[in-house]
């Protein structure tokens, strides 16, 4: 399993179509297409606005995917046989980070930093 994204740190992430598809360097409509055709393995939310959502295990799914058909050649049909013993088994394999990940997570910390400032700023300014 791609481990960058640690759903005990932000349980409640959601990705957009569009991060998700900059993320895994793959078109939006890719996304959409492996969702009718993963359906057991993909389960993005809708936002009150209609559009989807995707959670961390939703990203790396889509990676291990994608490592699937465009790295090891596997079909659909040999993909989802795959997934599906990685579901049974609870491991999922390791992917390469690509770039873009690393770029999501540098942002996500140093706004995490920014809001632990504003705390310790308010917690100083109380005392």
């Amino acid at each position: 399993m791609v481990d960058v994204f640690n759903e005990d740190h932000y349980p409640h992430k959601r990705y957009r179509i569009g991060d998700v598809a900059k993320l895994v360097d793959v078109k939006p409509y890719v996304i959409r297409y492996w969702e009718t055709e993963f359906k057991s393995f993909l389960g993005p939310e809708r936002s009150e606005g209609g559009q989807k959502l995707y959670s961390t295990k939703d990203v790396e799914t889509i990676f291990n995917i994608k490592k699937l058909l465009y790295s090891e050649g596997f079909n659909i049909t040999g993909a989802r046989k795959k997934l599906k013993e990685f579901k049974s088994q609870k491991d999922m394999p390791k992917t390469d980070v690509p770039v873009g990940v690393l770029e999501v997570v540098r942002q996500e910390l140093q706004d995490i930093r920014k809001d632990l400032i504003k705390i310790m700023d308010s917690i100083n300014n109380v005392s």
